[in-house]
Order: C-alpha cells, then structure tokens, then sequence
C-alpha cells in the first residue's frame, strides 16, 4: 500500500513512499550540482586548452599511424590505438587531476563554498554532483578527440580494428574517473587551490614517471620477486590500465618482461577482469575517502 490511515482516517505517506521521495530529491540535488559544474568546466580555459591539446595530439598520432602504414593501405584503428596509449598515460591522468584537485578548493577560496552548503542539500549529494559533472565533462573532452580521430580513420583505412578502438576508449574513460577520484580527494583536503593543483601534480609526476624508475631501483636494491614486481606493478592504476589495454588488443604481455610473462601464466584468462578490477576501485575508494573526510569536516 502507498499509505497508511491514521486515527482520524486521514490517509499518510508510508515509509516506502518517503524513501522514494528521499531517493528522487538525493538524485534530482546531484544532478543540479552537477549540471552547474559541467557548465563551469566548459567555460574554463583550462580544460578547453587541454581538450584542444588532447584532440590535436590524437589526430597527430592517427597521422602518424597511417602514414606509417605503406602505400598499398592504411594501419585502421589497431595500430592508432597502440599508439594512442602513451598520450593516454600522460594527458588523461593530468586532466582529471587538476580538474578533480579544484572542485572543492576552489569553491573554498573563492569564498563561494558556504554559500553552497547553506542551500538545502547536504555535503554528500553537493561532492557527488560535483564529481558527477566534471566526469561528464571530462569524457566528452576525450570523446571529442576519440571521435575526430575515429573519424579521419574511418575515412582513410575503413573500420578495420574499430573494436579496439572502442575498447581504448572505454578504457581511457574510466581511467580520468579514477584519476578524478584522487583529484577530489586532494582537493578535499587543500585550503587553496593552488596547493590542490601543486599536489596533483606531484602525484602525476609519480603515477607517470617515478612509479616505473622507482620499481626498478627498488627491484635492483631490494632484489624483489617477480610476484612482488607485478603487486607493486599494478597498484598503480596506469600500469594496470597499460596491461589491460594491452591484453585487449590481443598482443602478448611479454613486452613486458618476466612481469607480464608471470602475469599471463599466472593468471590467464582472469587477467583483464583483475586489472580492471584495480582500475574501478580506484574510482570508488578515493571518493568514498573524500566524501567521509568533507562529512566530517565541521566548518567549510
């Protein structure tokens, strides 16, 4: 029943309705927050520079792909998404970084967050719209440069490798979610969002750089097992990110050494599901991290 009759037989809500109720007014108060910060990322001029940097350097390695590929034909998407992936490495995770590191930061040194949290809507649905908003906002920037690039291929070689392609993408999009997560989480933590933008790309600099340079000095020195490599290896959501993409364009991970050689006779067929695995959990537990540390928080 939608109701209940009271002593007088006036008919109530039940708690069912009520929660339904909560549940579309939870829903309908992220989705505003999240419509006004997609607003607020396409009028940035950062991330309408980095969306014009992706997109160029996307049609420059698509170039490059055919133009590699002979005269009697075109490489198509397999080979254009294998080059892709070094670009993803570099760039998503700096857009998603400093885009996440000036949610919250920024709003408390313009000033304009206790304005926000005065509005009826709790500290919960105002983080997750936000996160909501820039996600959308970062996965058209990278499907604007993924489609023009698909677009030049599909003119030039066919469709020949588009799965791969598609899967790339997909791919690199939950990659920025992850990356995001943790550029929340900072941002949470930063009084200024400049100290927000500063750390991220500390964090950058050692997700992209010193993570590889450092598992190798710390395997020379430390004379790690090929176990320990590879555990060490894909905590890093970009490494993991990298084999993944790797197993699925059917290419063998004995480019990688006896890591990837371990982690194929290892693991087999549940190799991709492990990898994605690390890649979703690290879109889940930096944001649930930050939404308990902004709960908690008594002031702004």
């Amino acid at each position: 029943a939608m109701s209940t009759m009271n002593l007088n037989g006036v008919s109530r809500p039940d708690n069912q309705s009520k929660n339904r109720v909560t549940h579309l007014s939870f829903v309908r108060s992220i989705m505003l927050i999240a419509r006004r910060e997609f607003r607020d990322a396409l009028s940035s001029k950062w991330f309408l520079l980095y969306t014009i940097a992706f997109t160029t350097l996307a049609i420059g390695v698509s170039f490059l792909s055919l133009a590699g590929s002979g005269e009697h034909g075109f490489a198509g998407f397999g080979k254009t998404a294998a080059g892709l992936l070094n670009l993803i490495m570099l760039v998503v995770p700096l857009m998603a970084l400093t885009a996440g590191a000036g949610t919250i930061a920024g709003e408390r040194e313009r000033g304009t967050l206790l304005y926000l949290l005065a509005q009826p809507l709790s500290r919960t649905e105002l983080l997750l719209g936000k996160y909501v908003g820039l996600a959308i906002a970062l996965i058209c920037s990278l499907c604007i440069g993924f489609g023009l690039s698909a677009g030049l291929l599909a003119w030039r070689a066919g469709g020949v490798g588009a799965g791969s392609f598609l899967m790339l993408v997909v791919f690199a999009s939950v990659l920025a979610l992850s990356m995001l997560s943790l550029g929340v989480l900072i941002s949470v933590q930063s009084r200024r969002a400049g100290v927000a933008t500063g750390i991220s790309l500390f964090v950058w600099l050692g997700l992209v750089f010193l993570s590889d340079l450092g598992l190798m000095a710390g395997t020379v020195l430390f004379k790690l097992r090929v176990q320990e490599v590879f555990a060490l290896a894909i905590i890093n959501p970009l490494q993991a990110f990298k084999m993944n993409v790797i197993i699925n364009l059917n290419a063998s991970l004995d480019v990688l050494g006896p890591v990837g050689m371990y982690a194929s006779q290892e693991f087999g067929e549940s190799l991709p599901w492990l990898l994605t695995g690390v890649i979703v959990l690290w879109c889940l537990l930096p944001l649930a991290v930050a939404i308990m540390i902004f709960r908690k928080r008594g002031g702004i």
